[in-house]
């Protein structure tokens, strides 16, 4: 039997409304993974080449305040969407990520997936509306975890 990944898109709210044949272009870019607790996913700087969908677990978001040390700005968990660094050039990551728990995700091919925009441009403004409103949540949370560090020095 052939599993697909195409119900488990469908019945994500990220993925909600995009036409049927942009669901299978971007199925056609994904397989499974499994992070291990505490495992570092990516790194800030180091090229943003996949995106994921946490299909199980949890994953904080952090990045480096100096004279505080790392900092989560985010924790995503299960139908959260995981990276935005892949869209936007130079194709690097801005945070870092790292499992807190047992993640298990579907990991997206973010090089196929840019191509296929560029063929596609109605799959690319749909890829890039939508990710905007994830580029918006990060920074709002980032924005609140900067108020919470310098609050703190007060």
């Amino acid at each position: 039997m052939i599993h697909t990944v195409e119900p488990i898109l469908r019945g994500n709210p990220f993925f909600e409304g995009l036409e049927e044949k942009h669901v299978e272009s971007i199925g056609g870019c994904a397989r499974s993974v499994l992070f291990e607790q505490g495992q570092v996913i990516f790194h800030e700087g180091e090229p943003a080449d996949q995106f994921y969908v946490i299909r199980e677990g949890l994953v904080s978001i952090q990045f480096m305040i100096p004279h505080r040390g790392l900092t989560t700005v985010q924790s995503v968990g299960e139908g959260d969407v995981l990276g935005w660094s892949w869209l936007f050039p130079p194709y690097r990551w801005h945070f870092d990520a790292r499992a807190q728990q047992s993640t298990y995700a579907l990991a997206f091919d973010a090089k196929r997936l840019r191509s296929m925009c560029e063929e596609d441009h109605d799959l690319g403004y749909e890829m890039f509306r939508r990710f905007m409103q994830v580029v918006t949540e990060r920074l709002e949370a980032t924005r609140l975890q900067l108020l919470d560090v310098y609050d703190s020095h007060k």
